[in-house]
This record gives C-alpha cells, sequence and structure tokens, in this order.
C-alpha cells in the first residue's frame, strides 16, 4: 500500500530525529533584518525580510499561514493539505529534488528534515534553508512557530500565536479530572497497527492529560513507533482507542468494533473510539488545540 509505505518511511525518518531540540533564534534588532538563526542545520543569516517562501513541512505550512506569512509563501510540497489556500506543488519533501525547487528562485526554504541531502545541494545553490526537525514536546513546538515568526519577520503574530496555544491547551488539561489510576490510550496510524510512544510529540499530549499510552511497553528498539499485535493490543486493554488512520485508511468505530477478538476491549464496550484527522493527529502546528480539545473529550466520557 502506497499510503503504508509512504507513511512507515516518515515515521523511521521521524524516530530518527527524535531527542532533536527546537531552534532558536536571536534577532538583531527586534522585529528587524538581518536576523541570525540557530535551527536543526546549523545557524542562518537572512539579510532582508524573506517574499519567495518555499515550505516542505505541512507542519510549518500551516505554522507559516497562521502567523501571518502566507502572502510570502510562494510553493508548499504535496503533503501540505492546508489551509486551502496554501499554494500547493508537486515539490516533495519525502524525495527533494535541488533543481526543482531552485526553479522557484526562493528566498528561504523550511525543510522538516534533510532528505536526499537536500541541505548541501541547495546550499551549494546558495538557497537558505531552515530545518525544523520532528517536534518532540509542546516546547518544540511553541519554538519552531517562535523561529519562523523571527525568519519571517512576523514575531509578534507568531508570540500571539504561542500565547494562544500554551493558554487553551493549559487550560483543557487543567479541565481533566485526576484519576489514581490512569486511563490507557492506544492511538492507531495506520491498520498495520503501528502507533506512537510517549517519546514522540503526540504521545507527550497523552502524558499531559494523564493518560498511560499501551505502546510504551512495546517500543522495544526505541523507535518511538513500535509495531504491535492485535494479541497484545486486546490483552492491554486500553480504555480509549484513538484512530488517527480514518482519512487515509478509512478506519472508523465501526470497523475496530468488527476485528476479531477485540470486542472485549474495554474502549470497544464503551464506545470510546475516537476518529479524528489524520492530518491533525500527526502535526505539531497550531491545531493541535484541535487535537487535544477532541482528545479532552473523549477523555471526559471514559471517565463517566
Amino acid at each position: 500500500m502506497l499510503r503504508t509505505a509512504r507513511t512507515t518511511a516518515t515515521w523511521l525518518v521521524v524516530a530518527l530525529v527524535i531527542g532533536s531540540s527546537a531552534a532558536s533564534a536571536q534577532p538583531r534588532h527586534q522585529n528587524g533584518f538581518p536576523v541570525t538563526l540557530t535551527s536543526a542545520n546549523g545557524k542562518l543569516t537572512l539579510a532582508a525580510k524573506p517574499s519567495r517562501i518555499i515550505s516542505l513541512s505541512p507542519t510549518a505550512t500551516e505554522s507559516l499561514f497562521a502567523i501571518g506569512a502566507g502572502k510570502q509563501v510562494i510553493a508548499v510540497d504535496d503533503q501540505s493539505n492546508y489551509p486551502a489556500s496554501a499554494p500547493k506543488s508537486k515539490l516533495s519533501g519525502y524525495t527533494p529534488n535541488a533543481e526543482a525547487i531552485a526553479a522557484y528562485k526562493p528566498d528561504l526554504v523550511v525543510l522538516q528534515y534533510d532528505a536526499n541531502k537536500i541541505v548541501e545541494a541547495l546550499a551549494k545553490l546558495k538557497i537558505p534553508v531552515l530545518m525544523q526537525n520532528t517536534a518532540t514536546s509542546l516546547t518544540d513546538a511553541y519554538g519552531q512557530i517562535t523561529v519562523l515568526g523571527v525568519a519571517t519577520g512576523n514575531t509578534a503574530r507568531a508570540s500571539s500565536l504561542v500565547t494562544k496555544m500554551k493558554t487553551q491547551i493549559a487550560t483543557l488539561v487543567k479541565s481533566v479530572p485526576h484519576r489514581a489510576t490512569p486511563l490507557t490510550v492506544y492511538e492507531e496510524i495506520e491498520p498495520d497497527l503501528y502507533a506512537p510512544t510517549s517519546k514522540t510529540f503526540i504521545g507527550s499530549i497523552y502524558t499531559l492529560l494523564g493518560l498511560k499510552n499501551i505502546a510504551d511497553a512495546a517500543d522495544k528498539t526505541h523507535t518511538g513507533f513500535p509495531q504491535l499485535s492485535a494479541e497484545y493490543i486486546v490483552a492491554a486493554d486500553p480504555d480509549l482507542i484513538v484512530l488517527a488512520d480514518t482519512k487515509c485508511c478509512g478506519q472508523n468505530a465501526t470497523k475496530v468494533q468488527a476485528r476479531s477478538g477485540w470486542g472485549t476491549i474495554t474502549a470497544v464496550k464503551n464506545g470510546t473510539i475516537v476518529a479524528i484527522d489524520d492530518d491533525v493527529a500527526s502535526r505539531w502546528g497550531p491545531r493541535v488545540i484541535d487535537f487535544v480539545r477532541e482528545v479532552v473529550a473523549w477523555v471526559k466520557k471514559a471517565q463517566a
């Protein structure tokens, strides 16, 4: 399955970059240029406000538009599907091509990871690159948004967005009643039963909400995304099942309920199966608020 191969490859790349910290930025002049940034690919100095930005990261694309930098973006990769107004192209973040990128004459390229040694290739073409690796915490996510604000001359909007995210998420977390025995959760990113652990960004959200992730004990190779067996999941008996393979693979509560042997799982018996947008569940940009809000609502149902 194309989706399975692509997604599995993506999660493996994610696993390789786990532990990287969010980029930091030190502007010479507040809201002015030049600015010097320190990101996953080293230091970057931008002499002027970029006006021809290419984003090869769906998360960065969402963040750029949310902080008011949308008008500066001339092209996004083929996986950047939000917002709808983003100028989608045939450029790929999975298999980036330096010549294809250079044809757009960008003055800044934002990447998620260095596939095909694209950072080196673009450096040879003197194209500025800002690489932001996969976040593993909300702190990482906030840091990346802040850096994008500095890099694009939208510092105030970025700061405002981060404050909004922090405030709303804190309120949602506080609304979850404390339990002496935590509820257990299983998130499915593919029907092949791959699941994120607490070491991943999305897993850190479950920890923040006081949930125990059943995938943690199964991650013997420490990839952050172990493939579970149906028997393991049934034995773990999660209180909550989160389906992050609804758009890609057509999964829903009805299909989960029909799986052989799954009828004994608490989440199946109680109907606490969350079908959520794959993109919202896999990106660490502004819409993480929507993800937290949805999960919190279902956690409360599971606690009732």
